[in-house]
Order: C-alpha cells, then structure tokens, then sequence
C-alpha cells in the first residue's frame, strides 16, 4: 500500500496505489517503479520523505510483505 501527500499526490492524482514488488526490494526500487507508472513524477518522487510503516525511512530499507509505504515532501520552518 503506497500512499501520497502534498506535491506528490497532485502530480500522481491518487491518494492510495498498491504496488507488486519482488521480495528484498527496497524503498527506492519503489521510486523507481512509481516513476516506471507514472513518469510525471519520476523527478519528484526521487526526493520524497519516506515512511515505512509509520517510520522515517531511507532508500535503502528493505519492504516487507503488506508495508505502508507513504511519500511527502520535506518541510522546514522556523
């Protein structure tokens, strides 16, 4: 389950997509294939904030069967 915010939900237009991935792929094999789906995004979803599972993740964190995966833009402020 892959889930999209902000930016990223605008240039996808879907809220929630599910995903097949061979076992061991990891968080960017999934950019990658979110950019393969939709190559609007390809740019933008390289830079996304990553939560697997309710946690920050990085690109190299490994997917486990049934992972919420969500994508949003970073933030800052003051």
């Amino acid at each position: 389950n892959v889930f999209f915010f902000s930016t990223i939900l605008a240039i996808i237009g879907e809220k929630r997509i599910i995903v097949q991935l061979p076992p061991d792929s990891t968080v960017w094999d999934l950019k990658l294939e979110i950019a393969r789906i939709y190559p609007k995004s390809d740019q933008a979803i390289r830079t996304m904030l990553t939560s697997l599972d309710q946690v920050i993740s990085n690109d190299e964190e490994i997917l486990k069967d049934q992972a919420k995966v969500a994508f949003f833009p970073f933030v800052s402020g003051g």
